[in-house]
């Protein structure tokens, strides 16, 4: 039988994987590398003009034959690219191949060995640009849907009991404080707990989850899934202490006394800004507060600026400045709370876009549009904004990051009528040694925290910072793979007794 070439890149296929049946058709003979023969299925996803009116989840929960099939796709490459490319280093192909096999506990068990929430990066992660988008096998096969695999193996777990609670072996004397209950908070959380240390999180929120619960809209995290794993770590012995803003109302110093050790996760949300006339108008707001108070009141809050209509796009021509997944959040938000019109307006194509491509194309079947190779101009309107007046744009030379330029096409403005608008531009690092009192914290030039690359130390003693207050604003599975990384290097400095942990950060940034 000829060799089986070219569907995985780099790969050849042995002639003993297949065979062929009566009719002489070639079959796989192994429960693995079926995508030949099966086509790639996502969860269904619920039609558009359903999941604009409402914020739950556009996908359905995959059938235990569906996702054990959609596994058997895997290729069980010899070099997993779908793993070299996950930031926690997932051992995807193993718990693909257990799904496939029915074995699904055994499965659950491989994929939250490295990951803390499964269930989340599974349903917010980018994966087409990450496991999915490196999978080997060619365009025209298509990449095994790991995310809903992912997903559905997590919700299975928790349904059918197989996620119990952390009992460490032993109780560590020392007491650990965090800051900040995002993703990176959370993961290093949990990874202290099984250490077997007293682990405290500090939020000023009145909720556990960070971003996950005020800044991921529902329609692609429910909200249940957050308080779920909060409520897991909380009964494993995590204690919260929410509502607690450290640095107001309470003193970063008072809580170093209390503690053995810190460490702060409390994230970016500082927004950027653009530097235009009639930045200051009434109507143009920034992309944090739009979610934080649309996340609000799905949570049934009292929100005032909600109510008053100031961060609310019901009847009003809404445009979303920017094209990352933030962009993308706040489009499809604005079109579930009853926009009247919805425009993305992005410097760049759609090529180069840093959002999902995923997002994107559910954004467009919403009924979003997207306007290429612009950007704003000026702002216009008397006290409150009117329209967005934007410049056509076009792509350059790359820059020393490998990125195109651009520069504006002279003569080429046009208006964007406008009653709200949203700066969804990125975020920045607040000045956390003022806010903390603490001048001794070092920064790097970008105004993050500078932290020994080995240690996670800050230059305070027995301070450790980890997630994007260190990387800068990133992907959620980056924080949790920082969050992980840092508990593993504070349980070296008091179990190891690792000399080089206690507020040892270079001057190198």
């Amino acid at each position: 039988m000829e060799l089986i070439t070219g569907v995985i890149r780099g790969c050849v296929l042995h002639p003993a994987s297949f065979s062929r049946d009566a009719d002489g058709v070639l079959v796989m003979t192994e429960k693995m590398l079926r995508f030949i023969s099966i086509p790639q299925r996502t969860p269904d996803k619920r039609p558009a003009s359903e999941r604009r009116t409402d914020f739950g989840e556009i996908y359905q929960k995959y059938q235990s034959s569906a996702a054990s099939q959609q596994a058997s796709r895997c290729s069980q490459c010899g070099i997993p690219f779908c793993q070299v490319h996950c930031p926690l280093g997932n051992n995807i192909p193993d718990w693909l191949r257990l799904t496939a096999e029915g074995r699904l506990e055994e499965a659950y068990q491989i994929s939250s060995a490295t990951n803390t929430f499964p269930e989340i990066c599974g349903r917010i992660c980018p994966q087409d640009r990450l496991c999915e988008g490196n999978c080997v096998i060619e365009k025209g096969f298509e990449s095994i849907t790991i995310g809903a695999i992912e997903r559905y193996l997590t919700d299975t777990a928790f349904e059918q009991g197989w996620v119990t609670l952390i009992r460490p072996r032993k109780k560590l004397p020392q007491s650990i404080g965090i800051i900040g209950s995002g993703p990176a908070g959370l993961a290093a959380a949990e990874a202290l707990l099984r250490y077997g240390y007293a682990v405290h999180v500090y939020d000023r929120h009145d909720r556990a989850g960070g971003l996950l619960i005020y800044g991921i809209p529902g329609f692609k995290l429910d909200k249940s899934v957050v308080t779920r794993r909060t409520d897991w770590l909380s009964d494993g012995g995590v204690i919260f202490h929410l509502g607690h803003d450290i640095g107001g109302t309470e003193s970063f110093a008072a809580l170093r006394a209390r503690h053995d050790a810190i460490l702060i996760a409390t994230g970016v949300y500082r927004p950027r800004d653009i530097s235009v006339p009639g930045v200051g108008l009434s109507g143009i707001v920034p992309a944090l507060d739009y979610l934080i108070a649309s996340n609000r009141k799905g949570l049934g809050d009292k929100v005032p600026e909600f109510e008053a209509g100031a961060l609310n796009a019901a009847g009003k021509r809404v445009v979303v400045v920017g094209g990352g997944d933030t962009a993308m959040d706040c489009v499809r938000t604005a079109i579930r709370q009853g926009a009247s019109s919805v425009t993305c307006l992005y410097r760049r194509d759609r090529a180069n876009m840093p959002g999902s491509a995923r997002e994107v194309a559910n954004a467009e079947d919403e009924g979003v549009t997207f306007s290429w190779l612009a950007v704003p101009e000026a702002f216009l309107g008397g006290d409150c904004v009117r329209a967005v007046r934007a410049q056509r744009t076009r792509l350059c030379l790359a820059d020393s990051s490998g990125r195109q330029t651009i520069e504006p096409v002279p003569g080429s403005s046009f208006n964007l009528e406008a009653d709200l608008v949203v700066k969804a531009l990125g975020f920045d690092a607040e000045d956390l040694p003022t806010a903390f009192g603490q001048p001794e914290l070092g920064l790097t030039r970008w105004g993050t925290l500078r932290v020994d690359t080995h240690s996670f130390a800050t230059t305070l003693p027995d301070t450790y910072a980890a997630g994007d207050i260190v990387r800068g604003a990133s992907l959620v599975v980056w924080a949790i793979k920082d969050g992980r990384d840092a508990a593993e290097a504070i349980h070296r400095r008091f179990h190891y007794q690792d000399t080089r942990a206690p507020g040892l950060a270079t001057a190198a940034e």
